[in-house]
């Protein structure tokens, strides 16, 4: 596995401090962030998933508690759009440059507006893809915010 992601590679270039969390991926895992997180032996609600949208047809990305679902009507809220949904998985692979299971908000292809879930504030420490499958980083909520240019926000369902 290699060490060095396009988000390793952006968050060095930002001089954003952050360590790196191997663990071994399941592709049949029901919820990769838990699975990730239980195989790490951290509090779930410490690991963030990293979510593509589409806001007004527009890509967004969205950094969440693994545990939790999105509320798609505070998310389009919080960007001030209409609707919002899901990506679809090509278009979220094409558009990031990283495969579902491993996509990272940091280094993605293309700079789409970003929002984390404020419940990352309340951890020293959170727990976020590092850009491939079977590679957490754990970076301070405020140094992914500044780097990713997001805001904190409820977004949870």
């Amino acid at each position: 596995m290699s060490k060095t992601t396009p988000s390793t590679l952006a968050l060095t270039q930002a001089g954003i401090a952050f360590d790196l969390h191997p663990y071994p991926y399941d592709p049949d895992a029901p919820r990769v962030g838990l699975q990730a997180a239980e195989a790490l032996g951290i509090d779930p609600d410490q690991t963030f998933k990293t979510l593509m949208a589409e806001l007004d047809g527009k890509p967004v990305c969205v950094v969440v508690p693994s545990p939790l679902e999105v509320s798609m009507k505070k998310l389009a809220a919080h960007f001030g759009g209409k609707s919002a949904n899901m990506m679809k998985v090509p278009d979220a692979e094409r558009l990031t440059g990283f495969k579902v299971g491993g996509i990272s908000p940091f280094g993605q292809k293309k700079t789409v507006p970003t929002a984390i879930d404020e419940t990352a504030q309340l951890f020293d420490t959170v727990y976020i893809n590092a850009g491939q499958r079977g590679l957490l980083l754990s970076i301070a909520p405020d140094d992914a915010a500044r780097v990713l240019n997001a805001g904190f926000v409820d977004l949870m369902a």
